[in-house]
């Protein structure tokens, strides 16, 4: 397995392009990028008033912000990712070979739903707090392991303990921005790993760092999709505006 440390080069290289940002939303959930194509990443979790830079992104090349993601301003880093995703998810070929998954009863939880069969009594991790995700907790054996804990999660340190011993790991792919995701995918590496969510690059490349399944978004309808981010919609956007699909590296 390749240093998963790696992944910022290779998707800063990715974002080694003029193409023009058109326009950039941060909503309060996720952040969004129109250029070649609409890039999201789940926006930070702290509000902030002093980004010194706003009103300047229009029109600067992606090139320009890409290395932003090594940033440790989470903002920087937000805007860098969903400006690289822009770029890398426009049109992916990827997305040719992915699967749309049906729509569950909560469209957020489609990945859980494919994959259920495959987690009855198994060990199973989950990197993130997914709204919903309680009513799977009688059918398998659930940690929730999360950045800003709430009831019945575990903290982030938990990672270290919960990983090496779990047989199925879903992770969050907004921990490459927040820089959790080197450390997340080595403790991960006896579990079978999906890599997921609206942040996700669709990259063959990820099979490289161990992850086996790609889970991300397509984007439905761009109008509404845009909408919804900028009213402040969270989970919201899988009803209007993105669609869950879904893809194996093995």
């Amino acid at each position: 397995m390749i240093n998963p440390k790696e992944i910022y080069d290779l998707l800063i290289d990715y974002g080694q392009t003029n193409t023009l940002v058109e326009e950039i939303i941060i909503g309060l959930t996720w952040t969004l990028c129109k250029a070649e194509g609409i890039g999201l990443c789940m926006s930070p979790g702290v509000s902030t008033r002093t980004l010194s830079w706003s009103g300047t992104l229009v029109n600067q090349p992606i090139q320009e912000l890409s290395s932003w993601l090594r940033s440790w301003d989470s903002y920087q880093a937000t805007v860098a990712m969903a400006g690289i995703n822009a770029i890398i998810n426009h049109n992916s070929p990827l997305l040719q070979e992915a699967i749309a998954l049906p729509v569950a009863t909560s469209a957020n939880l489609s990945v859980f739903e494919h994959f259920l069969p495959q987690l009855q009594g198994k060990q199973v991790s989950v990197i993130g707090r997914y709204p919903g995700l309680k009513q799977y907790e009688q059918q398998m054996n659930i940690n929730v392991i999360e950045l800003n804990p709430t009831s019945g999660d575990f903290p982030a340190t938990a990672s270290e303990y919960l990983l090496p011993s779990s047989d199925w790991v879903f992770l969050t792919a907004t921990s490459i921005p927040n820089k959790t995701f080197p450390r997340l995918v080595e403790l991960s590496q006896n579990a079978t790993v999906v890599l997921m969510g609206p942040t996700l690059p669709w990259l063959k490349e990820f099979a490289d760092f161990g992850i086996n399944y790609l889970a991300g978004v397509t984007v439905s309808n761009s109008t509404a999709l845009r909408q919804t981010v900028a009213e402040g919609g969270g989970v919201r956007i899988f009803e209007t505006g993105v669609q869950y699909h879904l893809l194996s590296l093995s």
